[in-house]
C-alpha cells in the first residue's frame, strides 16, 4: 500500500491597496415604462459628461448591473381593505469605476458627482490592480507553508517526503477589498463635506491594507 502524507498549508499576505473602487447607482421611478428607461439615459449621459471633465472615457464607467422594473405601493380603500397600485416603473443602474488611489482625483470625482442630477448613492472600495499577482504570491506562500509543515511532520516520525501526488486547490475567489465608508448618498453627504475647494471635497483617507488568507493541500509520497 503506498504510503502519503496530506497536508493543508495557508498562505497569509497583508497588501497595500492601490486601486479605488467607486461603486455608483443611480435610480428613480417614474410613472411610465419609457419615461423611467429615458430617465437612466439621462441620468447616465449626465454622469458621462461629469466623468469626462477630469479625463476619464466614457468605457471607463462599467456597468454592472440595470433594471427596469414594475413599482407597486400598498393603500386602503374606502372599506379599510388593503390594496395594491402600480406606483410606475423604478429603473436601477449600478456601475463602477477604478483609477489609481489619489485622494486629490477622489475629491474632485465625488464633488463632480455630487452636482450630477438624481442625487446617486456611491460607495468606495480600496483594492489592488494586479490581483493575479497577488493571488500568484498567496498560493506560493501557502505551498510554502505545506512543505514546512510536512517536512516537520516527516522529520517527527524518522521518515523522509519523496515526490508530490497530489495538490488539491478549490481555486476559491479571494476578496482583495478594504471598504473604509458605507454606502452614502452624495446629496445628503454634502453638509459633511463643507470643508472644500472649488470643484473638490477634502479628502483624507487612508485605506487599511487587505489582509487575504488561502489554503492549498498537498499530498507526497513517504519514503523509508
Amino acid at each position: 500500500m503506498e504510503r502519503t502524507i496530506r497536508v493543508t498549508g495557508k498562505g497569509i499576505l497583508s497588501v497595500k491597496p492601490d486601486t479605488i473602487r467607486l461603486r455608483i447607482t443611480q435610480e428613480g421611478v417614474r410613472k411610465e415604462y419609457a419615461a423611467a428607461v429615458k430617465e437612466s439615459a439621462d441620468q447616465k449621459k449626465d454622469l458621462n459628461d461629469a466623468l469626462a471633465e477630469l479625463g476619464f472615457k466614457k468605457e471607463d464607467l462599467k456597468t454592472l448591473y440595470f433594471n427596469v422594473d414594475s413599482e407597486y405601493e400598498s393603500y386602503q380603500d374606502k372599506n379599510n381593505a388593503w390594496k395594491r397600485r402600480l406606483k410606475g416603473y423604478k429603473f436601477v443602474h449600478r456601475m463602477k469605476l477604478e483609477f489609481p488611489a489619489d485622494n486629490a482625483l477622489l475629491g474632485r470625482l465625488l464633488y463632480a458627482i455630487a452636482h450630477v442630477p438624481g442625487e446617486p448613492e456611491f460607495s468606495i472600495e480600496h483594492t489592488v490592480a494586479d490581483s493575479e499577482a497577488v493571488k500568484n504570491e498567496l498560493l506560493a506562500n501557502a505551498v510554502a507553508d505545506s512543505k514546512a509543515k510536512a517536512a516537520v511532520l516527516a522529520s517527527a516520525a524518522g521518515v523522509s517526503l519523496g515526490s508530490i501526488q497530489l495538490i488539491d486547490y478549490s481555486w476559491g475567489e479571494v476578496d482583495f477589498v478594504s471598504r473604509p465608508m458605507d454606502d452614502m448618498r452624495l446629496m445628503s453627504a454634502m453638509p459633511m463635506m463643507e470643508d472644500c475647494a472649488a470643484g473638490s471635497y477634502e479628502m483624507d483617507i487612508e485605506a487599511d491594507d487587505i489582509d487575504v488568507t488561502d489554503t492549498v493541500t498537498v499530498v507526497w509520497e513517504i519514503e523509508n
